[in-house]
């Protein structure tokens, strides 16, 4: 089956999922977006959740997206395929080798599917892969409900009779492919997933480690050995980092931290303590050309405030700003010889501001 895109202009040929219950003939048919093993499995979780629940015994035939290897004795499934009937609780086999008789069933459906679906369709356009699908099932539910041949029951008749009651219920979630790969931590205490070319941090501890990544559309699990170590939520861009702080080491949480420092910031802890603390911290930071290099000030500011409490700290800040004073060894100096306590006016010499002064980078 195709449809057509309009962006690239081309015609897009679609592998077509075709399932079948023996019993019933109850028969579901998909188009897939391509033959890959995803996009198959998807197709497989529509396939249950259509007839509502999960058989005891899955025959494909030797697709190398399902069967890893098979001999006459003994079938490997891939780690996919093995994950999906272990997700649905159901048993797997593979047909022999060009025998095409091992499947009868799915074999004259194919056959039926041609000249119930393909047929009344090769005359009809599409855009997309959704209205191709959408305009399949309304052909398989006529399929379906249509009366077999000398016999006043469809397939739905005889499914829901005689099929139905024995499938097993279906999981509340739908399974999801997951793919494993194996990754070193490097030193910058990160895993690469090759897929996406993208880069997930683990505790730092870990750093040279061999670990292995479990990963599918959603998430990003980080094991080593049978111990999960990180979980993230899967990114798809190339060359990104994501990281949990609580991966890092002491010193780059430090500078994590210093990430977070803004003038908004500062302003915002100067406030909780009082008009002249914010107005202290405007002028420090307000003294530099780039306000970045006061922000050590106002940290130690702030550390003083959480050392001496708001009241003193607003106090030591108020007797500052009489004095002209703008840094943080004049408030701390306040502090520690207990000038904040008493009313007395501050006799300390500071030459104020002006516009007629100059200042010192006029002398450089």
């Amino acid at each position: 089956m195709s449809y057509f895109d309009a962006s690239t202009k081309e015609t897009v040929n679609c592998p077509v999922l075709v399932c079948v219950l023996p019993a019933s003939g109850y028969t579901y048919v998909e188009a897939l977006c391509s033959a890959h093993s995803d996009h198959l499995f998807f197709g497989l979780n529509h396939c249950l959740r259509y007839i509502g629940g999960v058989p005891r015994n899955v025959l494909s035939d030797n697709m190398r997206q399902f069967v890893q290897k098979n001999s006459r004795y003994e079938f490997t499934f891939t780690d996919l395929a093995v994950q999906w009937s272990v997700f649905y609780g159901t048993n797997l086999e593979a047909t022999r080798v060009n025998r095409p008789r091992d499947k009868p069933s799915v074999e004259n459906h194919v056959h039926i599917s041609y000249m119930r679906i393909y047929a009344r369709l090769r005359n009809e356009q599409f855009s997309s892969l959704e209205s191709l699908n959408h305009r399949v099932w309304e052909l398989l539910d006529e399929h379906n409900d249509c009366h077999l041949s000398r016999r006043t029951e469809s397939r739905r008749d005889i499914f829901l009779s005689c099929e139905r009651p024995l499938l097993s219920p279906l999981p509340k979630e739908a399974f999801i492919p997951k793919r494993t790969t194996l990754a070193k931590v490097q030193k910058n205490y990160h895993v690469e997933l090759g897929e996406d070319k993208h880069f997930y941090s683990v505790p730092y501890r870990y750093i040279g480690q061999q670990t292995k990544l479990v990963y599918d559309s959603m998430n990003v699990e980080v094991f080593t050995g049978m111990e999960r170590i990180a979980i993230h939520r899967r990114n798809p861009r190339q060359w990104g980092y994501t990281t949990l702080p609580e991966h890092m080491p002491d010193s780059h949480k430090y500078y994590m931290k210093t990430l977070a420092w803004t003038r908004e910031y500062f302003e915002s802890i100067a406030r909780k303590a009082g008009a002249f603390s914010e107005q202290l911290f405007k002028k420090i930071m307000d003294s530099k050309e780039f306000v970045e290099q006061t922000y050590r000030s106002c940290m130690g500011l702030k550390r003083l405030m959480e050392q001496y409490g708001h009241e003193r700290f607003e106090s030591a800040c108020r007797k500052a700003v009489e004095a002209g004073g703008k840094s943080y060894g004049i408030v701390a100096n306040i502090l520690k010889n207990g000038t904040d306590k008493n009313d007395t006016p501050n006799n300390t010499l500071i030459i104020p501001e002006h516009e007629n002064i100059r200042g010192e980078k006029e002398y450089k």
